[in-house]
């Protein structure tokens, strides 16, 4: 994710400090108009407070450790006395004893998306991928697109070897993937998992907290072919997919494409390549129909940098649809 976004994040638990203090101050004028008399004991709490530093303040350093010892207890004691009596009000009136304590939409973290102001808060992670999700174009299909759904009983024999292989490397590609770079090119028939895959792969990186993108190799090169002449758009979506953590490229060689956009797809594997930052593209054709497709320099970059895996098998889909029709 980048610093802007996560900024943005950020950002929402000011205003939720904000509001919560706001709701806080509220409650607080309600409590003052109901009880009169809490305020002045809370009044005089504070002047207790403030005359014994003063008093501290004024005596030596010898003195002010005997005195500190003595009346440690006393002022404790005094203290939580007048406490119990703000809290036997509230009581009276129908209030919560912990009606005028501090407000937290995340009591673990206070509001400040960190514990110990170190750790992320379980909020703060909750939030980032919440964002991820909401850009990555994968939020309604990671519904169903993921590993919990997964099912080998799709496939039997060699197709079932070769999709066990192809399942290992995408978990080594998921538990290294901050270590290790790596692309993947997943290429096969129709329906044989290979989106399947790609998803379940940015599911899991994406509840880690990395920035994935997707998009089909036709919206890809849409994006390219309406954004040529209008740099005020282009600058910020080019921004976004050769810079995030993984760029996952669906249906390659199945999209009508220009030489710009063509010319367009090369930079933005080359400059990714460059960066180290990985993509998952996958494709129906074979690797013979993948180089009549494209340029040679597209075709050797794929072949030289990316992890070939070929999937086998029936279609998934329309085995599905029998399945469903049966019953």
């Amino acid at each position: 994710m980048d610093n802007a976004a996560f900024q943005k994040i950020l950002a929402t638990y000011e205003q939720d400090r904000f509001q919560n203090n706001h709701i806080l101050e509220q409650r607080r004028q309600e409590v003052y108009q109901l009880i009169p008399e809490y305020r002045e004991i809370e009044d005089s709490i504070s002047a207790y407070s403030v005359g014994r530093i003063r008093q501290m303040l004024l005596t030596d350093s010898d003195e002010e450790a005997s005195l500190q010892k003595a009346d440690t207890s006393v002022h404790a004691q005094e203290i939580a006395k007048k406490r119990n009596q703000l809290q036997s009000l509230l009581k009276k009136h129908s209030l919560s004893p912990d009606y005028l304590d501090p407000i937290y939409t995340c009591p673990i973290c206070r509001d400040t998306g960190y514990i110990d102001g170190r750790e992320k808060c379980k909020c703060l992670k909750q939030k980032v991928a919440a964002s991820l999700y909401a850009h990555s174009g994968l939020q309604e299909l990671l519904e169903t697109e993921n590993f919990d759904h997964l099912s080998r009983a799709y496939y039997s024999g060699e197709d079932l070897v070769n999709f066990e292989k192809n399942y290992q490397h995408a978990m080594q590609f998921i538990n290294n993937f901050s270590s290790d770079y790596r692309n993947l090119y997943f290429y096969g028939t129709v329906g044989t998992g290979k989106s399947f895959l790609s998803c379940c792969i940015a599911k899991e990186l994406m509840d880690r907290g990395y920035q994935v993108i997707y998009y089909s190799a036709g919206q890809l090169f849409d994006k390219f072919t309406s954004y040529r002449f209008r740099q005020e758009l282009i600058e910020d979506w080019e921004q976004t997919i050769f810079h995030c953590d993984l760029l996952i490229i669906d249906d390659l060689a199945t999209e009508s494409s220009s030489d710009y956009a063509k010319s367009k797809l090369f930079s933005l594997l080359n400059d990714r390549y460059v960066s180290r930052l990985s993509t998952i593209i996958s494709s129906n054709v074979t690797l013979n129909e993948l180089d009549e497709h494209y340029s040679e320099r597209i075709f050797s970059r794929i072949i030289s940098h990316y992890d070939l895996m070929k999937f086998t098998g029936p279609d998934i889909r329309i085995q599905k649809k029998r399945t469903a029709n049966r019953k």
